[in-house]
């Protein structure tokens, strides 16, 4: 079933889902080193990285729901899809909870980190029903893929939106 928001052939909130994921994950990675060493840019270097993986999770949030829109109710990619959405949902709100919680000086207590860790694990669990919704229930993989498939560019594609 491929995805129903397209670019130039390929799936647009598979194409945006690499950015929140990178930057909140690489947040919690500078509050672990904040915490380590008490330096005052770490703690705003991952204040930074929670804002643009915020703004990221909202832009790919809307063709991840046109795409979940058009998978048959009572299949089993659509449960998949509520949890995997869901939980994402979650996901920006327990980060937004730490971004704005934060110190003016940026720096988190252990409050603020423990809802962006809460978020980061949670992520993980959201990233695999993502593969899974792609890999195993081939959500957003074009009819027509194969090892020899012609480029996604072709004028077929791209005009008739597979």
């Amino acid at each position: 079933m491929h995805a129903r928001a397209r670019l130039l052939g390929h799936p647009v909130h598979q194409m945006l889902v690499v950015f929140p994921l990178g930057l909140l994950a690489t947040a919690v990675v500078f509050d672990i080193i904040y915490l380590i060493g008490n330096s005052p840019v770490m703690a705003a270097v991952s204040y930074w990285m929670i804002a643009a993986g915020l703004l990221g999770g909202l832009l790919a949030a809307p063709f991840g729901t046109i795409d979940w829109l058009g998978i048959p109710a009572g299949t089993r990619a659509k449960r998949i899809g509520t949890m995997h959405g869901g939980g994402n949902v979650l996901v920006l709100l327990l980060f937004a909870l730490s971004f704005f919680l934060r110190d003016r000086d940026y720096a988190p207590g252990l409050a603020q980190m423990v809802w962006s860790f809460a978020g980061a694990a949670i992520a993980m669990v959201t990233a695999w029903l993502g593969g899974e919704l792609v890999d195993r229930l081939g959500i957003g993989v074009d009819e027509d893929a194969s090892l020899n498939a012609p480029s996604s560019l072709n004028k077929r594609h791209v005009v008739a939106g597979k």
